[in-house]
Parts: structure tokens; sequence; C-alpha cells
């Protein structure tokens, strides 16, 4: 993905956020310590993509 230097598209862009989250921690202890931060994270994102990003995602 570095070489291509973009993703195709947001869906790609957002699994590769996700496979990086879960990479932080892969035997899944101390999950909900990596979950109190999502909020913060998530209206970041919200801010960032200026609302492209939905709840239901």
């Amino acid at each position: 993905v570095r070489a291509r230097g973009h993703f195709p598209n947001e869906q790609a862009a957002l699994k590769c956020v996700y496979l990086a989250v879960m990479s932080l921690d892969p035997t899944g202890q101390g999950r909900a310590r990596w979950t109190q931060r999502w909020k913060a994270a998530l209206n970041a994102f919200d801010i960032t993509f200026n609302g492209r990003l939905t709840v239901g995602r």
C-alpha cells in the first residue's frame, strides 16, 4: 500500500485503519482500554472527513 502512495477508495483506507488498530492489541486483552478513546477519535475523523462517516459503518 505504501508503494502506491494512495488508496484506491475510501473503504480501502478505512480497512487499513481498522487493521492497524486491531494489530495494536492482537490478543484482545485490554481491549476495553483501547475503546475508551474511540469517541474522541471518531469526532476527529468526522471533522477531518467533513461528515462523510456515519454511525452505521
